[in-house]
């Protein structure tokens, strides 16, 4: 392998002086060329004595004839650095080599927590080195061959005596980050890595329509997309397009075609309120809105425009259909390449708009987040890469098109990397959800906590046996149904997290691989947390009172920094410059990393307290409430802790509850003494109980914030 195909970032950063250097993963190639990169100095290779290698590795390392080795169990490894110190002599460099690994792609830190622990207490200085490998987790889209062998990331020395496994876990991840948005896919637009996507996979993936049993190869989407947006073209000025479909080919097609149409597509949340979707539209700025008849009978709730503002698909596509023909052909004859200049899909920068969703508006007026071509193939690669799913596989899209998850992961990613895609229009109607995975064996499967509850009922588990992965999100998923769904089903649903603003998703868990007596095996699923990050991604964690840093492993602000990662809200700037610094992200969301990497959201900024200077967590609170009133979480919520002012304290915590009788100060009493034996502090014990008829959620299952503080604010 020519060093012309890996490519090295920041040598300037190299420390003149002595150092321990470890890398958060090593194959042979890369082990050659950081040979290289330290000519001249002596190399001590480190290596922990129950560790395997590879062959050319282990020859390696006995041909050098100059080697330390130790042990992640010794007890005194201060004693032991002290030892290592005589190989950083003069400029000398000790570079631990990790041992064999079984680790899902794309993950950054090959390193075992142990291992890391022990070089970590040394007491060197050391430096952290990033390697991407981009051949090794391209997508079905890329050519391989043109992408660099690896991209070996170099981060800023740490100095000896301050490492720890959370200092060490932060700079590789910011090194990797780096590294891994140099990709060319990155540069490109998102219409033509669709159309490279329906032309590569045209004819052996498809999508298969739930709603009517109806099913379209690729190829004929294609066409159907490049005819409809034509039509598109002529029928607006305006740069963006509203999209008000269910999850379906006709709502595939509509997005597909407002892409090709140099335009931006807009998918609108049905299910919120009148005023939520009139500010989405105003601040969208549009004046087409592509639906289909049977669904605005259906949503008729909806503030519909007036009928010249409609573009009816169904009616529509019957018109083009010569010209849908025509397109077929052609673009079977043609290279994507050619066909994507006919169409003029490379017109736009990577850095350009190229969808507008908006938030949930769970805790005000819906903010619209435009995301990039950058940012929405960054996410697809990133996601694509951990899952690295088989060929021939499908994916069950069922999450409504306005839902950040359901745009990216079940409209974007199944033609980039050729999956099959079964849609339904709703995620509710699980009975029907059920028959169309036993139908056409579908193996992936997302979801919330909310809709997966509804397979719990009624639903034989037979039906569900082709399913491999079940990935949920947009809510935390309660132990207690997880373990449920297990029983009855099988498998094990996976707790994933993300945020509109980060394309969607940045974390997810996966079943742990299994491999041989000979390697390490790294986790890849952590009960109780969302996941590891995804590739490409650093995080920070900031103290929510001082915004100071701290160690990722402490509990603080989450902040996420990589490629998926948006520039800022429409026309927002007073908001945007108040989420983004330095193209760090300010999530709103309280957690911390564990040694292995596995990141545990604790609650949303928003959802807590502070109550004589001290946080109080509302969820945790809810959590400890819901255990002694014994209230089973798997069906319906029952409480919601909601903050509200008070002149003595700065802020008092309400409690909702749906199951509060007339005696209501009563019952906070002996609700308090219950909380006080489970160990809760007075501070965070309801100060009074609102009965409420229901708990406001939004569509998606999450608590709805504001309708909350509404109803708790109107009692007070």
């Amino acid at each position: 392998m020519s060093s012309s195909s890996i490519q090295v970032l920041h040598k300037e950063w190299l420390p003149a002086a002595g150092v321990l250097v470890i890398p958060g993963q090593l194959n042979f190639e890369n082990l050659l060329q950081l040979e290289k990169l330290f000519s001249g100095r002596k190399i001590t290779w480190l290596v922990e004595e129950k560790a395997n290698y590879d062959s050319p590795i282990q020859s390696h390392l006995e041909k050098s004839g100059s080697g330390a080795m130790f042990s992640a169990d010794d007890a005194a490894p201060a004693a032991a650095g002290d030892q290592l110190k005589s190989y950083l002599s003069g400029n000398g460099v000790l570079i631990y080599v990790p041992g064999r690994v079984t680790v899902r792609k794309g993950t950054a830190n090959h390193v075992p927590a142990a291992h890391l622990k022990a070089l970590c207490a040394f007491n060197l200085p050391i430096t952290p080195i990033a390697v991407d490998c981009p051949r090794e987790s391209s997508l079905a889209i890329e050519s391989s061959s043109s992408l660099p062998a690896a991209v070996i990331s170099i981060g800023k020395t740490i100095a000896a005596g301050t490492a720890s496994v959370a200092v060490f876990q932060q700079a590789l991840l910011e090194a990797n980050e780096e590294a891994y948005s140099l990709r060319s896919l990155f540069k490109g637009s998102l219409p033509m890595a669709l159309l490279e996507g329906l032309k590569k996979h045209g004819s052996q993936n498809r999508i298969l329509d739930g709603s009517d049993d109806s099913e379209l190869s690729f190829d004929k989407i294609l066409a159907a997309a490049i005819s409809f947006s034509k039509f598109i073209k002529q029928e607006t000025d305006k740069l963006r397009v509203a999209i008000v479909l269910p999850p379906g080919k006709a709502g595939l097609i509509a997005n597909l075609a407002v892409l090709f149409a140099g335009k931006i597509p807009v998918n609108l949340n049905f299910s919120a309120g009148h005023e939520a979707i009139r500010s989405c539209i105003r601040q969208a700025d549009v004046d087409r809105f592509i639906t289909a008849d049977p669904f605005v009978r259906k949503v008729s709730s909806f503030p519909w425009p007036p009928n010249r503002d409609l573009i009816f698909i169904e009616r529509v596509l019957p018109t083009i259909k010569k010209k849908t023909i025509a397109w077929a052909v052609i673009s079977k004859i043609l290279p994507a390449k050619t066909l994507g200049t006919i169409l003029g899909l490379n017109k736009r920068s990577a850095d350009d708009e190229a969808i507008l969703l908006f938030t949930s508006g769970s805790s005000g007026e819906p903010k619209g987040v435009a995301l990039s071509h950058r940012n929405v193939l960054a996410n697809v690669c990133q996601f694509g890469t951990r899952l690295d799913v088989p060929s021939g596989s499908s994916i069950l899209g069922c999450l409504p098109l306005f839902h950040s998850f359901g745009c990216t992961v079940t409209l974007w990613f199944p033609i980039i990397e050729g999956v099959n895609l079964v849609t339904y229009p709703s995620p509710l109607e699980t009975k029907r959800l059920a028959e169309l995975v036993s139908l056409h064996q579908i193996n992936i499967m997302l979801s919330t906590p909310t809709f997966l509850r509804g397979y719990m009922k009624r639903i034989d588990p037979l039906q569900l046996q082709s399913l491999k992965l079940v990935v949920t999100g947009a809510e935390k998923l309660p132990e207690s149904l997880a373990s449920s769904f297990e029983e009855k089903f099988g498998i094990r649903p996976q707790e994933g997290y993300g945020l509109t603003e980060t394309s969607p998703a940045t974390n997810v868990n996966l079943p742990d691989l299994s491999a041989d007596s000979k390697s390490a095996v790294l986790p890849s699923s952590r009960s109780g947390s969302v996941g590891q990050l995804l590739p490409g991604i650093a995080i920070k964690i900031t103290n929510p009172a001082t915004e100071k840093q701290i160690p990722i492993h402490q509990s603080g602000i989450i902040w996420f920094k990589g490629a998926n990662v948006f520039s800022g809200y429409l026309n927002n700037p007073k908001k945007s410059a108040e989420v983004l610094q330095n193209s760090w992200f300010h999530t709103g969301d309280v957690g911390r990393i564990d040694e292995d990497g596995f990141l545990y959201i604790e609650g949303r900024l928003s959802r807590f307290s502070k109550i004589a200077g001290e946080m109080v967590p509302h969820e945790t609170v809810e959590a400890a409430i819901n255990k002694v009133l014994g209230l089973d979480t798997e069906s319906e919520r029952r409480i919601a802790i909601v903050g509200v002012p008070d002149e003595q304290k700065g802020e008092a915590i309400l409690l909702l509850s749906t199951i509060a009788g007339p005696a209501l100060e009563q019952e906070c009493i002996d609700l308090r003494y219950k909380l006080l034996d489970e160990g809760l502090s007075s501070l965070w014990c309801p100060k009074r109980i609102v009965p409420v008829s229901e708990i406001p959620v939004l569509a998606s299952g999450k608590l709805d914030i504001k309708s909350c503080e509404e109803l708790a604010l109107k009692d007070s």
